[in-house]
């Protein structure tokens, strides 16, 4: 278990972006076109693994969004190293899309 959840947390500096529900619940999603067909939840956690979740992120420069409803669905219905699943598809491409256009303005 434990070897388990360093692996989950040394996917999270390759990140696209953390979802977050602000304290409780946080979701890392990585999305690499054309290579990925969907975006892939990458790490996933409640309470404290969800706040060591949001450190890792912000030492590593990877963007936390806050949405609450989408971290709770996405955290509720999405497992470990799969793919979104086209019933959040488009909510995950708004925060992704907010993303990448902030990426790209600086």
């Amino acid at each position: 278990m434990e070897r388990a959840r360093r692996r989950m947390m040394a996917e999270v500096p390759s990140a696209t972006v953390v979802v977050t529900n602000p304290t409780h619940i946080a979701v890392a999603l990585r999305y690499e076109p054309p290579a990925m067909a969907a975006p892939k939840l990458v790490a996933k956690g409640v309470g404290p693994l969800a706040e060591r979740i949001r450190e890792i992120a912000r030492a590593h420069g990877v963007p936390l969004v806050e949405n609450p409803p989408l971290a709770r669905a996405l955290h509720a219905a999405v497992e470990l190293d799969a793919e979104v699943p086209p019933a959040h598809y488009r909510a995950v491409a708004e925060v992704i899309g907010f993303v990448l256009q902030r990426r790209a303005s600086r």
